[in-house]
């Protein structure tokens, strides 16, 4: 399969090429635990490696969360290894219980195949499939048409069900009711990581780390069968300092499709990170060389807002390409300039609004409402009915819509009535 939109991570110079493939992994902030870090690193440096990460699409885009193994897969193909997109077209069918509380919807197999579609296309940004540096692989291809009894026979045989129930998710969901549909889960993704390895000489899985009990299990399956030693490696799961789930706003998740999730909102999401966050995501989430993240995330007070302007350029550069990433960062700092004397953020009228509050939410109508550009609810709820509201320049015509803290930039949200009366609030705390 060849790429036929150009990746960002493909065209990024690998600026740490040379030096050990693994190392780079782990300066970034990738692994959480390798089955076998001394082996693995020796299988690396000795030739390239090929590896897999799986993408059930049980949803119609990849979300923030799908951005930690995306990357890790790229900075390892930029190191000289292989990729393999595996998108779960089969196991999608079951859905896999690993981190959730309950059983996942089962989905029709149409819409698998249009959420999968989707996602080729998000993942496309991010591996060169040149060359045949990278391939795109459906499990669906070997999964769909399997024999039950022969699959019980040859490969069910070779698990410990008191093996499988150790497993962390495996426990957690023991206790609100584990269906026998999704019990056969671990069965199928190890039997992926068995006929990748067979098929393509695929020799490493990375996941996240609730994926341990799943991956391992697959190099068992292979150990068993094959007599070869394969590897595991699982990045930890990205939350943020202030403790709010990653990549969680009130308007829902963060997902990597710009019809969901306009690259405005995606832009402005990173430009509002805890500062103290900076650092870990530049490293996660850019191609920035190592010493130039280091020299961004030392920065202090309101100098530390470059250094997030930077990460949420880069990576929604990544994400949404290069005129999307400059549109976003264009329309953020208009927010903020002197549109020809007609708008002066010093003499502005202003309120502040504590940062909590912020980020819990507050309605356009009460915002409007609590500024000196509508004296009322009723006042503010017509003005948004007429199209007169703007949020950062952004015409708001829906009554419901929440103002939040990915509306923030630089501590503060600018209002507008009409063509010229504008407030600012400032955020606090």
């Amino acid at each position: 399969m060849s790429n036929t939109n150009e990746s960002e991570a493909g065209a990024a110079v690998d600026r740490e090429k040379g030096g050990d493939a693994l190392a780079i992994l782990k300066r970034r902030g990738f692994v959480q635990q390798c089955s076998n870090e001394e082996g693995l690193e020796e299988a690396l440096a000795a030739e390239p490696v090929t590896y897999y990460v799986g993408f059930d699409p049980t949803g119609s885009s990849l979300h923030v969360g799908h951005l930690v193994p995306l990357m890790a897969m790229a900075h390892l193909q930029q190191a000289g290894h292989r990729a393999i997109a595996l998108i779960g077209g089969g196991t999608a069918r079951i859905g896999d219980p690993s981190g959730k509380t309950e059983m996942r919807r089962i989905l029709s197999v149409e819409e698998i195949g249009r959420n999968a579609k989707r996602f080729r296309a998000q993942i496309a940004r991010f591996l060169d499939f040149s060359n045949d540096r990278a391939v795109m692989i459906d499990n669906a291809d070997w999964l769909a048409g399997l024999n039950y009894i022969d699959f019980l026979r040859d490969i069910g045989r070779h698990f410990s069900v008191n093996r499988m129930l150790s497993f962390e998710a495996y426990r957690q969901r023991l206790e609100k009711g584990l269906s026998f549909i999704e019990f056969n889960y671990q069965l199928l993704q190890s039997y992926d990581f068995l006929v990748l390895f067979e098929r393509h000489g695929c020799a490493l899985q990375m996941g996240g780390d609730d994926q341990w009990g799943n991956i391992v299990s697959g190099i068992e399956l292979i150990r068993r069968i094959k007599g070869r030693e394969a590897f595991a490696l699982t990045s930890p799961l990205v939350t943020r300092a202030d403790g709010k789930k990653m990549g969680k706003t009130e308007k829902g998740a963060l997902f990597l499709d710009p019809e969901i999730v306009a690259p405005y909102d995606f832009y402005q999401y990173w430009v509002n990170i805890p500062d103290t966050d900076t650092g870990k995501f530049l490293k996660l989430f850019t191609f920035l060389p190592l010493e130039e993240i280091d020299e961004l995330a030392s920065l202090e007070g309101s100098e530390i807002n470059r250094a997030k302007e930077v990460l949420a350029y880069e990576l929604t550069k990544i994400v949404h390409g290069r005129q999307s990433a400059e549109e976003a960062r264009e329309t953020s700092l208009s927010v903020f300039r002197d549109r020809g004397g007609a708008v002066d953020l010093a003499g502005m009228p202003s309120m502040q609004v504590a940062a909590d509050k912020i980020r819990s939410g507050i309605g356009v109508i009460d915002l409007f409402a609590s500024s000196e550009l509508c004296g009322s609810k009723s006042e503010a709820r017509r003005l948004v009915v007429q199209g007169g509201a703007y949020v950062n320049d952004r015409n708001i015509r829906d009554q419901d819509t929440l103002i939040d803290d990915t509306w923030v930039c630089d501590r503060v949200i600018i209002l507008r009535a009409g063509k010229k009366r504008y407030f600012k609030v400032e955020v606090t705390g």
